[in-house]
C-alpha cells in the first residue's frame, strides 16, 4: 500500500513553520557567505540565517578557477578608458583589500591559499602593447607588477606563443569550493542548504521568505544572488544577465610547469596546475558569444574543443595529458563589466549584489564586508559609491554600460 505523501491545505499550513532571525542573507556563494561571515564579526549578537537553494558553492562560486586576481575581468588600461582613471584605481584597490583580507582573516590551509602571484599574459603584440602601456597606470594605484617580454613570459610557464605579460606579485589561487564552505562555518550563521526561496512578502517590518518547508522571517535581507536575483528581485532584471562558462581539467603533468595562474588573451583564456599537477584550463567563450549567452548548465564540444586547441598551442607538452572532466557554470553579468550593489526598490530593508561577471573570487570577501556594513550602519559603507545602481541613471553610463564588451571576462 502506498505511503501517503500529499497534505491538505489545513496540514500544509501548519507544516510550514516560521523561523524569525534578525538577517537573512540569500545565496551561499562567495558573496553571501562572506556577508553572513562579516555580520558575525561586526555585530555578533545579530542572529542571521544563509539560505542556498542547493548546497554552498553549487553555482559560480564553487565552478571556477580559484584565481585571486586584483582589477576587474579586463586589462587596466581597459578600466582606465572604460571608467576613468580614478575609478579605476579604487577598484584595483578594492579588489586588493579582498586579497588581503583573506590572508589576513582566514586559515589558508583550509582552502589551499596560493600567493606566489599571477601573470597577465598576451595573446597578440597589441594585447602585449596594452599590457606595457598600463604599468605606469598600476604602478600609480599601487600594484606591485613588473612587464616580461616573450621569452621570460613563456620560459616562466612552460608556454609558447604569448608575446608578453605582467607578472603581479600579489596574484594569489584557492580552492574555491573548500573557501566558500570554510567561510560559512567560520560565520556562525545558520545554515540552511537546499532552501529555495521561491517567493518573498514585504511587509512593514521587514520580509518574509518563503521555502517548500519553511518560512523566514527578518527586519533586513541581503540578496546575494547572480543571474536568479530578477527571481526574487524583479526590479532589477535590467542590471544583470546569465552568461555560462566551461572549463576542462587534465589528468597530471610529470611535473609542474606552471608555477603560478595564468590569465590571457583579454581574459578569454584562463590556465592554472593545482598542486596534484592536474591542469584546469577554461575560456573560449568569446569566439561562441551567441551560444554562451545562456542559463543552461551544459558543456559543448564547439567551446571545449576551442579551450583544448589553447591549451595545445600555448603549453606544447599538454597533448599527452588526457582530460578528466569537463563542467560548466553560470554567471551574472552587469551591463558595464562591475558589479551592482544596492538597495531593493521600495524596500530599503533588502539589499543586493549582483554582476559580478566572472570575477566573484577577486571582489567576493572584501565584498562581504560592505554589505555588512551597508546592512547593519546607518551611514553609507565608504565604496559602496563604485558598485551603486545609480550610475545606470546617467545617460552617458548608460550608453557606455550599452556598448560592445571589447574583452572576454571569465570565470576566475
Amino acid at each position: 500500500i502506498p505511503i501517503c505523501m500529499t497534505a491538505s491545505i489545513w496540514q500544509q499550513a501548519h507544516q510550514k513553520q516560521e523561523t524569525a532571525y534578525d538577517v537573512i542573507v540569500v545565496g551561499g556563494g562567495i558573496v553571501g557567505c562572506s556577508t553572513a561571515y562579516w555580520l558575525g564579526r561586526r555585530a555578533p549578537s545579530l542572529d542571521v540565517a544563509l539560505l542556498e537553494a542547493r548546497t554552498l558553492g553549487a553555482e559560480a562560486s564553487g565552478r571556477n578557477a580559484g584565481f585571486v586576481l586584483q582589477g576587474t575581468h579586463a586589462d587596466y588600461r581597459t578600466d582606465v578608458e572604460r571608467y576613468g582613471k580614478r575609478t579605476a584605481r579604487r577598484l584595483w584597490q578594492f579588489t586588493r583589500e579582498n586579497r588581503d583580507l583573506l590572508a589576513a582573516e582566514l586559515r589558508g590551509s583550509a582552502f589551499s591559499w596560493r600567493a606566489d602571484g599571477a601573470l597577465v599574459a598576451a595573446g597578440t603584440a597589441e594585447e602585449d602593447e596594452r599590457l606595457r602601456t598600463s604599468l605606469p597606470h598600476l604602478r600609480a594605484a599601487g600594484a606591485p607588477a613588473v612587464h616580461l617580454d616573450a621569452e621570460e613570459t613563456n620560459d616562466r610557464i612552460g608556454a609558447s606563443g604569448f608575446h608578453g605579460s605582467l607578472f603581479v606579485t600579489t596574484g594569489a589561487a584557492v580552492n574555491p569550493l573548500h573557501l566558500v564552505q570554510h567561510v560559512a562555518a567560520k560565520s556562525g550563521a545558520d545554515v540552511h542548504t537546499q532552501h529555495p526561496v521561491e517567493h518573498v512578502r514585504w511587509g512593514e517590518t521587514g520580509a518574509v521568505l518563503g521555502t517548500p518547508d519553511r518560512h523566514f522571517r527578518a527586519p533586513r535581507v541581503v540578496f546575494a544572488l547572480g543571474p536568479a536575483l530578477p527571481e526574487l528581485v524583479p526590479a532589477v532584471s535590467s542590471v544583470v544577465r546569465s552568461v555560462r562558462a566551461q572549463m576542462l581539467a587534465t589528468a597530471p603533468a610529470d611535473a609542474v610547469r606552471i608555477p603560478v595562474p595564468v590569465y590571457s588573451h583579454r581574459g578569454g583564456f584562463y590556465v592554472r596546475q593545482r598542486e596534484d599537477r592536474r591542469l584546469l584550463v577554461g575560456g573560449g567563450r568569446h569566439a561562441h558569444r551567441a551560444a554562451e549567452e545562456t542559463s543552461r548548465d551544459a558543456t559543448t564540444p564547439a567551446v571545449q574543443a576551442t579551450i583544448e586547441r589553447y591549451l595545445h598551442t600555448h603549453f606544447p607538452w599538454s597533448p599527452s595529458l588526457g582530460i578528466e572532466q569537463r563542467w560548466s557554470g553560470t554567471m551574472g553579468f552587469s551591463p558595464d563589466g562591475r558589479p551592482v550593489v544596492g538597495r531593493v526598490p521600495e524596500h530599503p530593508e533588502g539589499v543586493f549584489a549582483t554582476g559580478f561577471t566572472g570575477h566573484g573570487m577577486g571582489y567576493g570577501f572584501r565584498m562581504g564586508r560592505l554589505l555588512a556594513d551597508l546592512v547593519s550602519a546607518n551611514e553609507t559603507p565608504e565604496a559602496l559609491d563604485l558598485f551603486a545602481p545609480s550610475r545606470f541613471e546617467d545617460p552617458d553610463a548608460k550608453q557606455a554600460g550599452a556598448a560592445p564588451d571589447r574583452s572576454h571576462p571569465t570565470d576566475s
